[in-house]
């Protein structure tokens, strides 16, 4: 049972955005290109310029980001796949993210009420004091919210029904569990997939066609090994199987020694074409 070896996390981060629709702009610039009616909306940046705000928004960006590079896709409201063994280096990081991301907000509310000053002289008439709300009311509309729970068992329907129906939903949800956990490993054979069809095309070489790449392009496909064999949740061999190729595939493998050698260039690509051709 996948129950027994990953649980579900739901990551939430809402951030205060800091604009305004201006009702009377947009009315004005209607007016003045003669549109005969609501023709766009004029949204205005209360906080212009506002740096500690684009931290909080870079915090939550970066958060987001890894949280779903080490998750996988489950459910349509949000809740993602953690597998169990990524789970303590992911809270780890997690508790990481979240004590930025407040440190950030708190930097932003103690500099709130001087950019709130500094927006009447950008804004000129654009300003309006009511669109400020309080410092307490501003902190409120920032959060760093997680919640782990359990995979749903398929036969946990606790209903006052008769066996028939109840046996239906069971069949029901192993249906839809099935599904979801194929599209969970489908995902971990996409990032796989994408990843490998990004480095034979780039390491494919020829007199007219010299292609470049970073040395980003490896470092991205180690970390990937190490990701994929804690993503691998239904324990599939053959994902395994890849991901171990892949993982000799770079074994002592110097970017700038395949881009300087053709020998080493081709060698490299043939690997990966040939865990390609297990797609």
């Amino acid at each position: 049972m996948i129950g027994n070896s990953a649980m579900l996390v739901e990551l939430n981060m809402p951030v205060w955005t800091a604009r305004k629709m201006d009702k009377n702009v947009s009315k004005e610039v209607d007016i003045a290109k003669g549109t005969k009616t609501r023709a766009g909306n004029y949204h205005k940046k209360l906080l212009a310029g506002a740096v500690k705000l684009d931290d909080i928004q870079r915090v939550a960006s970066a958060a987001r980001t890894w949280h779903y590079a080490n998750t996988l896709p489950w459910s349509d409201n949000g809740a993602r796949l953690l597998p169990m063994k990524n789970f303590f280096e992911y809270k780890q990081t997690l508790n990481d993210f979240e004590q930025q991301f407040n440190n950030a907000v708190d930097a932003f509310i103690t500099e709130y009420p001087t950019l709130v000053s500094s927006s009447a002289f950008t804004l000129g008439g654009l300003f309006d004091r009511e669109e400020y709300p309080d410092v307490d009311q501003v902190r409120s509309k920032f959060a760093f919210r997680y919640m782990f729970s359990p995979v749903p068992d398929a036969g946990d329907f606790r209903v006052d029904v008769e066996e028939q129906t109840k046996k239906e939903l069971q069949d029901q949800y192993a249906q839809h569990y099935k599904n979801k956990l194929q599209e969970a490993m489908n995902d971990a054979w996409k990032r796989l997939h994408d990843t490998l069809t990004h480095m034979s095309e780039r390491l494919d070489y020829t007199d007219e066609n010299k292609k470049k790449f970073w040395d980003s392009m490896f470092h991205n496909a180690t970390d990937l090994c190490g990701l994929l064999s804690k993503l691998n949740v239904s324990d599939d061999p053959k994902l395994e199987q890849a991901r171990r190729d892949l993982e000799r595939a770079l074994s002592g493998v110097d970017p700038s020694t395949v881009r300087e050698s053709q020998e080493v260039r081709e060698t490299v690509k043939k690997r990966v074409d040939n865990i390609l051709s297990m797609f």
